[in-house]
Formats: C-alpha cells, sequence, structure tokens
C-alpha cells in the first residue's frame, strides 16, 4: 500500500472574535501582538482531512508549514498533538507585511525546498484576511493542478484522488491525479482533538529560538530525542527574490482605516411604505451598518 506525503499550509491567526481599536497599527497591518492568536479554523478542517488520509495508508507523513513569528510554533505542536508529523516554521523579518502574492510566494520556495509532496492541503481562507488567494497561488507558483473549495477525501487510490467539493450552486465530484493542493472549506468534518498521549510525548517540542529560552536541564533531551526539534527556516534557509518578499512584494495596500463601533440606541418604528424603507437603506448606509 503506498504511503503519502502531505504538506498542510496552516497559519497562526488572530482571534477576530475580540479586534479592539487597537487591532490595526498605522502601517494598515494587523496589530498581532494585542490579539490572541489561534490555530486558524479551516486550516484544522484541512488537518483533519490530511489525518484522515495518515489513518488509511501506513507510513504517510502529515507535516505542517507556517510562516509568521516564532510564536507561530504553536500551531505545529497543536497539529503534533493531534496526529501530526512535526513541520517547518518560515519565520523571518524580511517576511513580515506580506499580502497573499508575498506570502504564497514564500510557501512556494520553502515547498521546492521539503522535496517531494503528494498533496498539499490548506483552508479555505484565513480569518484575518478572509481572500481564499493563497492555496490557489502556492498551486500556480508550482505549477501544480488544484482543486478547491473541498469538503471531503471521498477516495485515494496510488496516484489518484477523488474529491468532494461544495460549491454555492450545490455538490460537485471531482476526480483528479496527484500531485495536487486542495483548500479545504469549513463545512468540511471538524479536526480531531488532542491525544493525550501525543500530547505528553510532543509539550517539549521547540525551535531553535525557543530552545535558546529553554531550561539547561533539557539539552540533553533534545539531543537523543530529534523529533522534539522543530525546524525553523529564515530567509537565509530558501532561495528567494527578495524584491518579492513582505512589503516591498505586496501590490496590496492599505489607504484608509475606519473603526466602525456599534451600539444600541433607541428602537425607531417605520412604516412598510417605499420612502421610509429607502430613508432607512440610506440611515444605515451612512452609518456604516451595512454596505
Amino acid at each position: 500500500m503506498k504511503a503519502y506525503n502531505i504538506i498542510v499550509l496552516a497559519k497562526q491567526v488572530p482571534d477576530t472574535r475580540n479586534v479592539g481599536k487597537d487591532a490595526m497599527k498605522a502601517d494598515g497591518t494587523v496589530n498581532r501582538a494585542v490579539l490572541p492568536a489561534i490555530f486558524n479554523p479551516e486550516d484544522l478542517n484541512a488537518l483533519e482531512q490530511a489525518l484522515r488520509i495518515k489513518d488509511q495508508f501506513p507510513g504517510t507523513t502529515v507535516k505542517i508549514l507556517t510562516m509568521g513569528p516564532v510564536r507561530a510554533a504553536e500551531i505545529i505542536r497543536e497539529a503534533m498533538f493531534r496526529g501530526g508529523d512535526g513541520g517547518v516554521l518560515l519565520t523571518d523579518r524580511a517576511f513580515a507585511g506580506s499580502d497573499t502574492l508575498a506570502t504564497s510566494y514564500a510557501l512556494g520556495q520553502a515547498l521546492k525546498k521539503m522535496g517531494e509532496i503528494d498533496l498539499i492541503i490548506a483552508g479555505r481562507q484565513a480569518i484575518d484576511g478572509d481572500t481564499a488567494q493563497v492555496g490557489p497561488q502556492v498551486a500556480e507558483k508550482l505549477k501544480m493542478l488544484q482543486v478547491t473549495y473541498v469538503e471531503e477525501v471521498k477516495e485515494l487510490k496510488n496516484d489518484t484522488i477523488t474529491l468532494k467539493r461544495r460549491l454555492d450552486r450545490g455538490v460537485e465530484t471531482v476526480k483528479c491525479k496527484l500531485p495536487l493542493v486542495i483548500t479545504v472549506n469549513g463545512t468540511a468534518p471538524e479536526c480531531r482533538v488532542r491525544n493525550a498521549k501525543l500530547l505528553m510525548k510532543y509539550k517539549r517540542a521547540k525551535t531553535v529560538t525557543e530552545l535558546q529560552k529553554e531550561n539547561e536541564d533539557y539539552t540533553m533531551l533534545y539531543t537523543n530525542r530529534p523529533d522534539l526539534n522543530i525546524p525553523e527556516w529564515t530567509v537565509n534557509d530558501i532561495e528567494t527574490d527578495a524584491s518579492q518578499l513582505g512589503l516591498t512584494g505586496s501590490p496590496t495596500k492599505v489607504k484608509t482605516i475606519e473603526n466602525v463601533v456599534l451600539q444600541a440606541k433607541d428602537s425607531k418604528v417605520i412604516s412598510d411604505s417605499d420612502e421610509n424603507i429607502e430613508n432607512m437603506m440610506i440611515e444605515l448606509i451612512k452609518s456604516h451598518t451595512i454596505g
């Protein structure tokens, strides 16, 4: 039975349920320091699809590739607690401020270094951007086939995969050859919970930067347990063009930011006349409640 090499693209994102007035910086980038960080929800759906394949095909590996600050290693550990096989943290100040184009370029270059890949799985979109662009852009940069809006991997046989897609107009079943990039909807099955044994086994998995802050008593542990070392790649570890990284390589620019605070006020009763409904719509648009 064939084993597969699967990479899950995942992102640590600000928890948008706790957005406050300081959530954005003056340059239009997210002020991540003031927001709680979580595993992007749809990337967890993607991880579950990868782990189901691993359950079915012994020898299959599922690794996480994520780009972000050092604390983003938390989601690699989280994936390991659920059955993943580690991953790579792509971190460097040169990546700061990347839009989807610069992000997909950096991820694509890192994926090239990760060797032969059978399947790349990503969540449909991240909750801090809602663009759904990174997965498809990675596929384009790697010149790989792609299938988006996947809800379920129905069958995998040798180099052919059958997928169920959930679209606005209904459901599609797609059969495609590997290697392949797929993006997974939030309507896909939820990711399994942490496994207690894996949590105890990998709770001390660290990157190089995190190890610098580690107690010296654990030095030998990381020598004897190489599976606890999470690779940390900088811009010097992958082949890149500096002009395509970070803010320099990001054509998307945020020109203005406006905080919209919705407050409860006195209720208003209107009739169902066209004039009153039109006036209500104008008022709601002017107050930025809608539109």
